[in-house]
């Protein structure tokens, strides 16, 4: 797409707060002890005393702390050091580099029990294990329940009464569960791609036909960028459509026709747009399709994909959420989310952030 091409286009990247408007500023990210993350998995243990062995199965889990080191370079590091392909090394989630994460990952590893031990120790010698397990399946994305934050704000600058009030809020209600801007692209970047692409391209057999080795792993290459930017387009219209009901005051309740309704515990839902649609009967499925139909170049991509509308709920709640006061006046917070949910989500409801690793080449995920 020319440079013309992508100026005429301006993304919105910066939507509306609960509250109407953020009651502070502050730093995130100063260091890496200040965003620790603790993913938590059920039926695996917190600590392996000495490094004991429990569980069976072909599969070698060990709960890594990391710093500095991303989730898809430990994972292939451990494929290297356990001698397998880099598929056979599992994990439940993408963890921020600039930050001290604790997560589990799972190596296929069939007959080689003699061996963990020794495998153990060389792992041990690049990141702390903090816990070890046989298992009969390899970790898969979004297999675990939440993920623990403990966060620390550096430079506050807010009316104390008045954010704590904010806090109490966030608390009771939740926040609006936008996807973060980063997945957009710098200034709606990944946007301007995803309106640029042919749809048809996301499948990667259909281009790889006829070509050599070097060709096929391009065209993986190439079907793997268009699947990002089709993701960030739909991500894009879930915002516009949480928007539009934090504006009208309505994202705390499920209107008639959404699907939520139907679960135990109802709760209201945004589209993950795909081919047909919303996924919502009408009145909230009209309400969607205004919202959505003000981008027709955006939803033309989903017009032969043949993806399956999904939906989101609109509300992130953090769960036990805590904070502190430091003696610094740094605000400490604890709490905890469901996967796919995104603490920088929770806090830029309340706070503006200025986030000190984007200048180090760090982009969050959890």
């Amino acid at each position: 797409m020319s440079e013309s091409g992508q100026s005429r286009r301006h993304w919105r990247l910066d939507w509306p707060t609960s509250g109407g408007g953020r009651l502070a500023q502050a730093q995130l990210k100063s260091c890496p002890e200040d965003f620790r993350v603790d993913e938590q998995l059920d039926g695996f243990p917190d600590r392996s005393e000495a490094q004991a062995l429990t569980g069976a199965g072909e599969h070698l889990c060990l709960r890594l702390e990391k710093t500095g080191d991303n989730t898809d370079y430990v994972a292939r590091e451990l494929a290297t050091l356990s001698g397998c392909r880099s598929f056979d090394v599992g994990f439940c989630g993408l963890k921020d580099r600039h930050a001290v994460t604790r997560q589990w990952f799972s190596i296929y590893r069939p007959g080689l029990e003699q061996d963990d031990p020794a495998f153990i120790r060389a792992v041990s010698e690049r990141w702390s294990v903090h816990a070890v397990c046989r298992h009969p399946r390899k970790l898969r994305r979004g297999e675990h329940q939440r993920n623990h934050f403990l966060i620390t704000l550096r430079e506050v600058r807010s009316d104390r009464p008045e954010l704590e009030a904010a806090l109490v809020r966030l608390q009771q209600q939740g926040a609006p569960n936008y996807f973060g801007p980063q997945r957009f692209g710098h200034h709606g970047a990944n946007l301007d791609r995803a309106v640029a692409m042919d749809p048809s391209a996301m499948d990667s057999r259909r281009r790889q036909g006829g070509r050599g080795r070097k060709g096929k792993h391009r065209a993986g290459r190439d079907a793997s960028k268009n699947v990002l930017y089709f993701s960030a387009a739909r991500s894009w219209l879930f915002n516009e459509v949480l928007a539009s009901r934090v504006e009208d005051g309505s994202w705390l309740t499920p209107m008639a026709g959404d699907p939520g309704l139907t679960l135990d515990e109802p709760v209201p839902t945004g589209p993950l747009w795909g081919d047909g649609g919303t996924g919502a009967e009408p009145p909230l499925g009209d309400v969607e399709r205004e919202v959505v139909d003000q981008w027709p170049e955006v939803l033309a991509l989903f017009a032969t994909t043949r993806m399956k509308p999904e939906r989101r709920p609109l509300v992130v709640q953090p769960r036990a959420l805590t904070w502190g006061w430091l003696g610094d006046g740094s605000l400490q917070l604890g709490f905890s989310l469901a996967p796919g949910q995104y603490a920088t989500t929770v806090l830029s409801d309340i706070f503006e952030l200025e986030d000190l690793s984007l200048g180090r080449d760090n982009k969050e995920r959890s």
